[in-house]
């Protein structure tokens, strides 16, 4: 199974995350499958990129988001 979830790339505290696909047997910064978005916590109101495309792609392929994103995935209109 395939997780839809969050890389953090930030420096300290000042998050900033990419919203990756990967195997949850490996580790977020390892190989990932692809990358279809970002998220920016700290701009008001927090800034979120999805590839709306992809994202529907990953889904419809049995794609599993972690419970983050897929409450980013109702901010930007993508799932109900």
């Amino acid at each position: 199974m395939v997780k839809i979830r969050l890389k953090r790339i930030g420096k300290k505290k000042a998050p900033f995350y990419r919203i990756i696909v990967s195997d949850p047997r490996k580790t977020t910064h390892s190989t990932t499958l692809a990358e279809i978005g970002t998220y920016d916590p700290l701009k008001d109101p927090a800034e979120i990129k999805i590839d709306e495309e992809q994202a529907k792609k990953w889904l419809n392929n049995g794609a599993q988001p972690t419970d983050t994103v897929a409450g980013l995935f109702k901010k930007a209109g993508i799932t109900k």
